[in-house]
């Protein structure tokens, strides 16, 4: 009986381990506010909030931030948009991470990257912040680097001195034009993390 009871809970634990397993949080950097949401830096928002509408789920007011699950081949997605505007991004992070269990191979950030040209895309299971107020929060709170994090790049073409300007700036007419197909390709991105594995969605995606 004894033996039993403990095949029992040792079975529940591996099947929890296993649907931990198959959820993935998926993080889309940006700051709140309508005057911030159509801008370079926003990107992160802007791509969760495509795959949102494409696959008709809603966002919904949580703690720390806007959520929406969306369910794929088995996988669960949560797409989180935190509300702690950039700076504080890491603690949206941690909070999502404990409440729902996901394991830190299963995290994905999204966020702007001033050193790549516009629309390129790079995937990379752990790097330095590069400067961006957000995965600095993100590397502070969770204690790593070790995190996969999906760049999206914004370009540098900015003046000396308007860094700032540039990326709290809006696209520009030939961007607007060519994000749904870079948006597209985001969505994709995001699926082959949960199905196929990120070393095959770098192989298949990184310079795209």
């Amino acid at each position: 009986m004894l033996k039993w009871f403990n095949n029992l809970f040792s079975n529940t634990k591996t099947e929890d381990k296993i649907d931990n397993m198959k959820k993935f949080l998926i993080v889309g950097l940006g700051n709140i506010g309508a005057e911030y949401v159509n801008t370079r830096h926003n990107i992160g928002f802007k791509v969760v909030d495509f795959l949102a509408r494409k696959e008709a789920i809603n966002f919904e007011t949580v703690k720390l931030g806007a959520l929406a699950e969306y369910k794929f081949k088995g996988r669960t997605y949560l797409l989180l948009k935190p509300n702690t505007y950039m700076n504080l991004s890491g603690k949206a992070v941690k909070y999502w991470m404990d409440k729902e269990n996901i394991p830190l191979e299963n995290l994905m950030i999204i966020t702007d990257d001033l050193n790549l040209s516009f629309g390129t895309i790079r995937i990379r299971k752990k790097g330095s912040d590069g400067g961006h107020n957000g995965l600095k929060s993100i590397q502070t709170t969770l204690n790593t680097t070790d995190y996969i994090r999906f760049r999206f790049g914004i370009s540098d073409e900015f003046k000396k001195g308007k860094q700032v300007d540039y990326v709290l700036g809006e696209w520009d007419d030939t961007e607007k034009t060519a994000l749904p197909e870079r948006l597209e390709l985001a969505s994709e991105i995001i699926k082959s993390f949960g199905t196929a594995g990120i070393e095959n969605t770098m192989s298949t995606f990184n310079g795209k």
